[in-house]
This record gives C-alpha cells, sequence and structure tokens, in this order.
C-alpha cells in the first residue's frame, strides 16, 4: 500500500473506531436507564387486572411527598436518568439516588402492609 492508501485506511479505522465507542457509551446509558414502571404488566393479563395494578400504583405514588413523587415519576416514567433528573431539578445526582432508593423503599413498605 502507498502512503494515500494507508492514510485512507487509519482514517477509516479511526472512525470505525470512535462509532464503536459511541455505541458501546450509548448501550451502557441505556442499561443504567431504569424501566418502566409498566413494562412487566404483561400484555396477557385481563384489561381489569391491568387497570387495577395501574391504580394501585397511582394510589401508592400519592402517598409519597412531593419531591420523591417528582423524582420517581421522571425516572419510571419520563425514563430520564438519575443525571437529566438532577440538572433538571438543580441537585446532585447522588441526591436523586438517594431520594429514589428512599421513596422505593417505603412504596414497598407500604404495599406490604
Amino acid at each position: 500500500m502507498d502512503k494515500k492508501e494507508t492514510l485512507v485506511v487509519e482514517r477509516y479505522r479511526k472512525e470505525l473506531y470512535r462509532i464503536g465507542w459511541r455505541m458501546q457509551y450509548r448501550y451502557r446509558k441505556m442499561r443504567r436507564h431504569e424501566c418502566s414502571l409498566f413494562d412487566n404488566i404483561s400484555g396477557q393479563q385481563h384489561f381489569s387486572e391491568t387497570s387495577d395494578t395501574r391504580i394501585l400504583v397511582q394510589q401508592l405514588l400519592h402517598s409519597l411527598p412531593e419531591k420523591g413523587k417528582t423524582i420517581l415519576h421522571k425516572l419510571y416514567i419520563q425514563e430520564l436518568t438519575e443525571a437529566e433528573v438532577a440538572a433538571q431539578l438543580q441537585i446532585s445526582q447522588q441526591a436523586v439516588s438517594k431520594w429514589k432508593k428512599k421513596m422505593l423503599q417505603q412504596l414497598s413498605q407500604i404495599a406490604n402492609l
């Protein structure tokens, strides 16, 4: 190969490397992304069972403090990442994580009563 072909090959190799890196980054970001509250509701349930589940979830969410409810809504319904929620609410990502953990524990305790 001459020098020009080598430069072209090197440029394409670098571009492929960048594309691969971006794909890995997006995959990791999607993997860390929170799942929707209603993803676990299978399509084989009857309409009434699905409706009852949604009503129960809404009642549980209404029992939470407003800030916790907002954070869970943004994470699970709007499907934002913790970092995106933190930026919108102007708090740290760690605070979002703590609120999420605290609210999920509270929801778990209420649901298991």
